[in-house]
C-alpha cells in the first residue's frame, strides 16, 4: 500500500505547528523527540517536493523556449 503524500502547503502548515510547539519548550523530552523526528520527515518531503517543481519549471520553461525559437 503507498501512503499518498501530503501537500506542500499541509506539510508546511504542520511544520510551522511543530516548530511552535517545540518553541514553547512545555514539552516532556519524549514528545519533543517525536515531533522533531515528524518535523525532519516533513522538511524532507517539502525539500523533494520543491524539487520537482524546480525540475518541472526548468521543462516547461525549455519546452517553450523550444517552441519560440522554432515558431
Amino acid at each position: 500500500m503507498t501512503s499518498k503524500t501530503p501537500s506542500f502547503k499541509s506539510s508546511m502548515s504542520r511544520l510551522n505547528e511543530i516548530v511552535a510547539s517545540l518553541e514553547k519548550n512545555d514539552l516532556e523530552l519524549e514528545e519533543a523527540i517525536v515531533l522533531f523526528e515528524e518535523g525532519l520527515q516533513l522538511v524532507h518531503s517539502c525539500d523533494g517536493q520543491l524539487k520537482d517543481f524546480e525540475n518541472k519549471v526548468a521543462t516547461l520553461l525549455e519546452s517553450y523556449q523550444e517552441v519560440k525559437d522554432n515558431g
